[in-house]
């Protein structure tokens, strides 16, 4: 596949897994909130895998709710894939601050394609193109953060660079508010895994923001630990000045997302 035709299956795949969630949540209803979040991260994770099996047989899957194949290590294009990323407020009626995630890493270039469907929004984000043009921040940055674990470091930083909080759900709903110009900056000090933030930040990259990790070194993808340590999401013209910020806080949270 080309990599127009990778992010068309990408944005296609999240957005029917993102029309089956929403069909569930229907279905189910919000009183039995756990089980509702159960079946959710299955009903994606089966429908995300057998789709990228029918569609590019020889191509390996690194999944949340899957086991993790080892022999991904060798292989030349992985799938990166988070089937309900926001799990928490997925199972809370009214929210729409959740999302599925899909991305493509291919030996020796990296993140190629990836979508971050929004289905609350009833949008779908991919970097086959039709992206925001990145708004420039105003004087004061507003800045994603988790809306029920604040890191303990976030506060200081935000007053360092004038910023201010917006709290927002899952880590893909945050990056998107920044390509959508929502939000200015996503920052993270932290533990998360892969399937967190590939499809976010391919999207971001996409459409012209800044995406780092904290020491502005590039993000790593198909490593043996899965993990993404920090990141950076932003508008160019803020990123040195965040990035400089954020040195006194790189390792200070080490709490997977």
């Amino acid at each position: 596949m080309t990599s127009s035709s990778d992010a068309e299956l990408a944005g296609e795949l999240a957005t029917a897994a993102g029309d089956l969630l929403v069909e569930l949540r229907a279905e189910r209803g919000f009183d039995e909130a756990d089980s509702l979040r159960k079946e959710g991260d299955r009903r994606s994770h089966e429908f995300l895998v057998a789709a990228l099996a029918s569609a590019v047989p020889d191509d390996a899957v690194l999944s949340e709710e899957g086991s993790d194949d080892r022999s991904r290590l060798d292989a030349d294009r992985v799938w990166i894939v988070d089937p309900l990323d926001g799990t928490l407020e997925f199972g809370e009626e009214g929210r729409t601050d959740w999302a599925v995630h899909v991305a493509l890493w291919q030996r020796g270039a990296g993140l190629v394609a990836g979508a971050v469907a929004l289905p609350g929004l009833g949008r779908t984000l991919t970097t086959g193109g039709d992206l925001p043009k990145p708004a420039t921040p105003g004087d004061v940055v507003r800045m994603a953060v988790s809306r029920t674990r604040r890191p303990p470091w976030f506060d200081a930083f935000a007053e360092q660079v004038d910023g201010v909080a917006v709290p927002i759900g899952s880590a893909g709903m945050k990056a998107m508010s920044v390509v959508l110009g929502e939000v200015d900056a996503y920052v993270h000090s932290g533990r998360m895994k892969e399937w967190d933030s590939a499809a976010p930040a391919a999207v971001a990259a996409a459409a012209g923001l800044h995406v780092s990790r904290l020491d502005g070194s590039p993000l790593e993808y198909n490593t043996p630990d899965r993990l993404t340590l920090d990141l950076v999401i932003c508008h160019p013209s803020i990123a040195d000045r965040l990035l400089s910020a954020a040195q006194g806080i790189a390792g200070t949270d080490r709490t997977e997302r």
